[in-house]
């Protein structure tokens, strides 16, 4: 949908979410100086935290966010190709699939690409159980690792 036809209603959030990622410019306002998130972005500890670190830590940050997730996605992949039975590869590659998916929705949403879902960005929006679940498992993920083949 385009948050523009309707910027005081349903397009509200988007519309101050791609403010955030415009203002924090190339390195970005600095850790805790965000002004979307204490005046205008109402969700900006979960549903857009991206547009959070856009706006604090600008490009580099975000560049920084992405490459991380995917490290983290690759080392998955990696971890499920070289896995020694079916069911830990499969596991590897689901576990990897589900978080890489929940990164892409995020951003997404973040950026105004896709419409509000309400998905957290793993390891890093406030909410515990989502941080729970994607520790438990990433240590999944690890002790797949553990069992597979050093090639």
């Amino acid at each position: 949908t385009n948050p523009w036809a309707d910027p005081q209603g349903n397009g509200y959030q988007l519309i101050q979410s791609l403010y955030a990622l415009g203002s924090g410019g190339l390195f970005g306002k600095g850790l805790n100086f965000s002004t979307q998130k204490l005046l205008f972005l109402t969700y900006g500890e979960s549903d857009f935290i991206f547009a959070i670190i856009g706006e604090e830590l600008g490009f580099v940050g975000c560049v920084a966010v992405i490459a991380a997730y995917f490290f983290l996605t690759c080392r998955g992949i990696r971890i499920a190709a070289r896995c020694k039975d079916r069911f830990g590869s499969l596991l590897a590659a689901g576990i990897t699939s589900v978080m890489a998916l929940q990164v892409a929705v995020n951003i997404g949403v973040a950026t105004s690409s896709v419409p509000p879902t309400g998905q957290t960005l793993p390891f890093i929006s406030a909410g515990g159980t989502s941080l729970i679940i994607f520790m438990a498992a990433v240590g999944i993920l690890l002790n797949i690792s553990r069992n597979s083949e050093s090639i």
